[in-house]
């Protein structure tokens, strides 16, 4: 019997220690009696945030409105710009006969006050959706980075992963794979200027328009003695007609992976409708700018956007401290402010007309219930 006793004693005893060591710490943590705040919304506390924030928007947005309105830009679309015969080039490059083969046409336009440099060259497109899933995901990122040219590529490439030769029966990796490599821009835009006598050629750079995060981290040409080198026993893209080695043999820190038009076309665009930068104007005469007078845009027409209801364009613009010409961020801010004013003038009459009769008194929407209640309990008290 007492090792039993004891026994029980032990069990009840681990028992204990167990509840014990399962109960929380008594901190201010542990048992919620940290301290808490909590905004009481009145018209002292309100009221000024509404006019605060509409007195600073308003002047903002109207700082953004007039940076973006000092901004210089001309849009020329050539969509259906017509060559020397007057057919449309749209139209030779749906035609699959002329396939690798380019229509040049030229369209005249005027600017009628001198650009300030520096100015830009873009180019934009319509309906063109960059942002598809499956698009943005078809491309080998360690390719671009400059891995072995005969390195297994990303299933995400297909179906513009591999080249196969029927007749010699032999596969080539193509190079740079995928969709949006394959649907590069390539047309060539150039511009003239009329200078009372004669046209002359407007100075364009082709450097200096990519991230210089994707130019020196993102994009790198695979080593070898020569780019061709470097890139043999791939293939080119099937919508390309030349290799990638040949984007700018000119300039062999714009050639291959590191050409920028590449670059800037792989960095997909976020809507439909978007532009990208083409070139910049490389006039020192005219400080990086344009003078005022006629010109001509002329284009070796390659891209095709009809089959799909797009449009091209090409676009001169100024930037200022803001950037391009877009005047969304200032109309947002102007128009945010100008309903906080608003808010707080009709808030402000209610509040000086009605004060606290608006907010009826808690106690005294209880005190008939309570009432009730007192009532009741003392007829059951003399009932009984």
């Amino acid at each position: 019997m007492p090792q039993r006793v004891t026994a029980q004693a032990t069990t009840t005893s681990n028992e204990e220690t167990v509840r014990r060591s399962r109960r929380p710490k008594s901190t201010a943590f542990r048992q919620q009696r940290l301290p808490a705040w909590q905004p009481v919304m009145t018209a002292g506390t309100v009221l000024p945030v509404f006019f605060i924030v509409g007195v600073i928007f308003v002047p903002i947005g109207i700082i953004l409105i007039l940076s973006s309105n000092e901004v210089q830009e001309k849009i020329i679309e050539y969509t259906e710009c017509e060559s020397s015969d007057g057919s449309k080039c749209s139209d030779y490059v749906q035609d699959s006969d002329n396939f690798g083969t380019n229509c040049s046409c030229i369209v005249e336009f005027e600017l009628a006050e001198k650009y300030t440099g520096p100015v830009y060259m873009l180019y934009g497109l319509t309906n063109f959706y960059q942002n598809h899933r499956r698009y943005v995901k078809s491309r080998d990122d360690n390719q671009l980075l400059g891995d072995d040219v005969s390195a297994s590529l990303a299933s995400d490439c297909s179906p513009y992963k591999v080249y196969t030769d029927n007749v010699n029966a032999t596969t080539q990796n193509i190079a740079p794979c995928g969709a949006i490599a394959n649907s590069l821009f390539n047309d060539s835009l150039a511009v003239k200027w009329y200078n009372d006598s004669e046209w002359v050629d407007v100075p364009l750079k082709k450097t200096g328009i990519a991230w210089s995060t994707d130019k020196k981290v993102k994009f790198n040409n695979p080593s070898g003695s020569t780019l061709e080198e470097a890139f043999n026993g791939t293939a080119h893209p099937i919508n390309w007609n030349k290799n990638v080695w040949e984007l700018d043999p000119s300039d062999e820190d714009n050639n291959g992976y590191e050409n920028e038009d590449l670059i800037v076309w792989m960095r997909t665009a976020a809507l439909p409708n978007f532009r990208k930068p083409y070139r910049i104007i490389d006039w020192a005469e005219y400080g990086d700018g344009l003078p005022a007078g006629n010109y001509e845009l002329h284009v070796d027409y390659a891209f095709p956007v009809t089959d799909f209801g797009g449009t091209k364009l090409m676009i001169l613009t100024t930037t200022s401290w803001i950037g391009g010409k877009n005047p969304f961020l200032g109309y947002a801010y102007v128009t945010v402010g100008i309903i906080c004013l608003i808010i707080g003038v009709l808030f402000l009459i209610l509040h000086l007309k009605f004060g606290n009769k608006l907010v009826p008194d808690p106690w005294s929407l209880s005190r008939p219930l309570l009432d009730t209640v007192s009532n009741q309990t003392s007829v059951a008290s003399n009932q009984s």
